[in-house]
């Protein structure tokens, strides 16, 4: 069966009838006898589970393939890649791989379009182990299994793009969401910071620029399926149901029920039926029919390209109220990997060393003189306020400089033993540290350990964790020097509502402390800063990442990237940037339109269920 056709619960034979001259009303169809058994032979032995499952894998395994190869190309959008057409592409290979199939269908093939796109994706925790990454890859496909149910379902349906584009809204607020806080990554928002989507952030965030591109990609399978009904006709093949005649196809619209089985569930028997028979020849169709059958897709096309050129239509605000002039030390790493550390000391005067020589080339006028300088996450990987030999090679360094710096350190909780917090400091050259965030949410299973008692029994490599880190309750918001920046730190910049509530609390532009110092040149850093340059469009902010060893990088509030540095290297950015105290209407809406989306995702899908429910009960009224 072809992915763009639509299948059918059985054959009939009603379709020669209606071509045929009307002679006498056609007879109703009736059951076919149920064959007799030949005296003294054996009775029909039931198929066995192996059989079952070996005859669904036959029948699923083309399909299942063509899912794995959409993942991939998913997964390719994505950066060190960047090739973002490929997202369209494969969202619209999923709707058509799923529509007109049950549930169960459905399903199947959403996890196997969800594996391989995260193990693609994903592939940069092979540092910590290939295990890692095929674990994670397995937990976060388990959300394209209700995606892929869910596509199936509402296939049915009037507008089915539409819903499709909601469902995949639901997906990631859930994967936002669940377990232990969400993993965002993949987020189709992420990969489109570059595309003409990309504005629609400034209207409704990250959500609306996933729901733009999932709605533009299944308007081009709403396409496809019209092109195949059209070369159907044009080549004499049917493309619904064997029976089915020219004109019937010619004129079925694109919404109507692809003949799916009656069971959208997805029992054993409606699966075979929705397989099919191969479509049975019909006569050709003239010029002027299959023009008409070509105007719906002329009409998707449309209407995806409108959808692709609506993000040109919305303004980002780039307007500055002010500006500020700062400096990013990246003062580089003694190794990557997952013992990037080093020796005690060694990371934090590398950015002292670096910090030091900014200051000379700011005395011999070499560098411009900065108002402000950020140090990335973990620049300093001692406690300043236990060990005194950090708390003075820091204060030496901000001395030096003559401006506050914003200092990335781990710290001792103050009250709850064995905790340690991730915090940026606001450290000032003659009041010494200051005001301070502590990230919000630490990264389970490398900031902390759930059910540490137990799992720390049967796997030994969570003893690289040693002790759990404790998340703060509060925003990022400090004054830093003359500005009023907003702290977000590493995987934060991924979470929507961290960084909102961030902005809405008055930043007037973004930080974003990291360390990729374990994933370095694997393509992990370039997935996280193009979060950086959506969030500075979504929010209208300038944002700075800085990153002990890459990549930092300053991205103004139109998503551009002013300035970068290369990986695994000592450097220094100098830039000003602008300072906005103006907010976007995705800040002013919030998460509105994501809850509003998700939840027409899910009634879409219980819709889809109660039609085919109520159309089990007509057939079975009318026998």
């Amino acid at each position: 069966m072809h992915p763009g056709s639509d299948t059918s619960a059985g054959a009939t034979a009603s379709g020669e009838a209606a071509d045929a001259p009307v002679s006498r009303p056609a007879e109703p169809p009736t059951a076919a006898p149920e064959p007799v058994a030949a005296p003294g032979a054996e009775p029909a032995v039931r198929a066995t589970r192996r059989q079952r499952v070996a005859r669904w894998s036959r029948r699923e395994a083309r399909r299942t393939a063509l899912a794995a190869a959409s993942g991939l190309a998913l997964g390719f959008a994505f950066p060190p890649y960047d090739l973002w057409p490929l997202s369209l592409l494969a969202v619209a290979a999923l709707a058509l791989l799923t529509r007109g199939r049950t549930a169960r269908q459905g399903a199947w093939t959403g996890f196997a379009f969800g594996l391989p796109f995260f193990v693609l994706l994903l592939k940069w925790l092979d540092v910590v182990g290939w295990d890692a990454v095929i674990g994670l890859s397995l937990a976060e496909s388990l959300f394209f299994v209700p995606l892929g149910a869910g596509l199936a379902l509402t296939s049915r349906l009037p507008g089915w793009p539409l819903w499709a584009a909601c469902l995949w809204v639901a997906e990631e607020w859930a994967r936002d969401r669940l377990p232990f806080g969400g993993f965002p990554w993949g987020r189709l928002a992420f990969a489109n910071t570059g595309s003409p989507f990309t504005p629609l952030a400034a209207l409704g965030g990250a959500p609306l620029v996933t729901f733009g591109v999932a709605l533009a990609s299944t308007l081009l399978a709403v396409a496809v399926v019209a092109l195949w009904r059209v070369y159907a006709l044009a080549g004499g093949r049917a493309a619904t149901a064997p029976g089915t005649t020219p004109s019937a196809v010619a004129n079925a619209p694109l919404d109507a029920d692809p003949a799916a089985p009656a069971d959208a569930a997805g029992s054993e028997a409606d699966e075979d039926a929705a397989a099919g028979p191969e479509p049975a020849p019909a006569a050709r169709t003239s010029g002027p029919r299959l023009l008409r059958g070509a105007l719906p897709a002329v009409e998707a096309i449309a209407l995806a390209g409108a959808v692709t050129l609506a993000g040109f239509l919305v303004p980002v605000p780039t307007d500055a109220d002010d500006t500020v002039n700062i400096a990013v030390v990246q003062g580089n790493v003694q190794q990557p990997g997952m013992d990037f550390l080093g020796r005690p000391m060694k990371i934090l005067n590398n950015h002292v060393e670096a910090t030091l020589r900014l200051a000379e080339d700011v005395k011999a006028g070499r560098a411009p003189q900065p108002d402000l300088v950020i140090w990335p996450e973990n620049a300093s990987d001692l406690d300043p306020y236990k060990y005194r030999e950090a708390y003075a090679r820091i204060d030496l360094a901000v001395k030096s400089i003559g401006v506050p710096v914003l200092v990335g350190a781990l710290v001792d909780h103050p009250t709850k033993q064995g905790y340690v917090e991730n915090q940026g400091i606001v450290w000032d050259p003659r009041t010494g540290p200051g005001a301070s965030y502590t990230k919000q949410h630490p990264v389970p299973f490398g900031e902390y350990v759930p059910f540490r008692d137990q799992l720390s029994k049967v796997i030994s490599r969570l003893d690289r964790v040693p002790r759990d880190f404790y998340p703060g309750g509060h925003s990022g918001v400090m004054q830093v020097g003359p500005a009023k920046l907003g702290d977000v730190i590493c995987f934060e910049v991924a979470y929507d509502e961290i960084v909102r509530d961030t902005v809405n609390a008055g930043a007037r532009a973004l930080v974003i402390q990291t360390n990729n110092a374990t994933y370095g040149r694997s393509g992990q850093p370039e997935q996280q800063l193009v979060m950086s340059r959506l969030r500075a469009i979504e929010h209208g902010r300038a944002v700075v990442t800085a990153a002990p060893s890459g990549i930092s990088a300053v991205v103004a509030p139109d998503g551009t990237i002013e300035q970068r540095t290369k990986e695994f290297t000592q450097d220094v950015l100098s830039a000003r940037i602008p300072l906005r105290d103006d907010i976007t209407v995705a800040d002013r809406i919030g998460a509105v339109p994501e809850w509003v989306l998700a939840m027409v995702g899910v009634l879409s899908c219980a819709a889809a269920i109660m039609v085919s429910r109520r159309g089990r009960t007509d057939e079975k009224g009318m026998q």
